[in-house]
């Protein structure tokens, strides 16, 4: 899979993917009065409103881009309504031909990992019959409960060759309450990326395994030292733009040939009419304000490459 994802950024000469973490916030009046004019002010109207949302913003941008990240959470937090507009949003990337990044973060005991891997990137059995559930290319993993918490999401990128992005040092401020810890005089984060090496290992996909690591565009030091210890791990690299992370931050996330990560942009994307950089759009043309925010971040990033 992660083969797939090179070629996409290869043809797009643009490493980068969309967040699709849309808010109600984020959604311009006219979207969300015409969903609630027709499912009324419920789960189902908010469902619909993201749901117009998240199209527009694919139908401006999915020939520029390589692939999407949809967070689940933001679809989560609408119930079953919610949860059925992100699978239509997964199965429209795919038509569109994107790369899709399930951002879920799971991880779990063994079973319930299993499960979690069946229902994201793997097969469930149901009879004589198996099914897809949301059927994503990547899953973000959380790696707290170690090797046996993993294992089965690695299992199915190696049965379905599916991907993974395994948090490694994240963007967020507090991050380094636990990851930057000192063990045995290292940080927690380097034996991390030890054991996605070693997890990613006999799930190599050419030259990059298909495990990759979440490693954080604000911590720059950082990845420099995680560029060098996995060189073979694709990074998928949050916390550029809202977050604060800048394009001279994400150099060390590269390798020298110029792949290597992915870099994520959520609503600096979805929700770049709202800032004043594009403001002449419009809310009535917030697909176009995204349109052009993904070609000024390729710029800025390429820039640096």
């Amino acid at each position: 899979m992660i083969k797939q994802l090179i070629e996409k950024i290869t043809s797009t000469n643009a490493p980068i993917c969309v967040g699709l973490d849309p808010m109600l916030s984020y959604i311009p009046e006219h979207v969300k009065e015409k969903a609630f004019e027709a499912y009324g002010e419920t789960l189902e109207g908010a469902a619909e409103a993201i749901w117009q949302f998240n199209k527009e913003i694919v139908d401006h941008t999915w020939d520029l881009i390589p692939s999407v990240k949809p967070q689940i959470a933001m679809y989560e937090q609408f119930g079953i309504p919610g949860l059925m507009v992100y699978k239509r949003t997964v199965d429209y990337c795919h038509e569109k031909g994107l790369v899709v990044i399930g951002d879920a973060k799971r991880g779990d005991i063994g079973s319930t990992s299993a499960a979690y891997a069946a229902g994201h990137i793997g097969k469930v059995q149901v009879g004589t019959k198996t099914f897809s559930g949301f059927g994503t290319d990547f899953l973000t993993v959380n790696p707290y409960f170690g090797t046996d918490g993993v294992k089965p999401f690695v299992d199915a990128c190696r049965e379905e060759d599916k991907g993974l992005f395994i948090l490694v040092k994240t963007s967020n401020p507090s991050s380094g309450e636990f990851q930057d810890k000192l063990i045995d005089g290292r940080p927690l984060y380097e034996l991390v990326a030890e054991k996605v090496v070693q997890w990613g290992s006999d799930c190599m996909d050419g030259s990059y395994s298909n495990v990759g690591a979440v490693v954080g565009a604000t911590y720059p030091e950082m990845s420099r030292i995680l560029r060098e210890q996995m060189p073979h791990t694709y990074f998928l690299v949050p916390g550029y733009g809202a977050q604060g992370g800048t394009a001279e931050d994400l150099r060390y996330c590269f390798n020298a040939d110029g792949l290597g990560a992915v870099v994520n942009s959520s609503r600096g994307i979805i929700a770049a009419y709202k800032k004043e950089a594009y403001a002449k759009f419009g809310p009535e043309h917030f697909g176009e304000a995204s349109r052009q925010a993904v070609v000024d971040m390729v710029e800025d990033i390429r820039r640096v490459l």
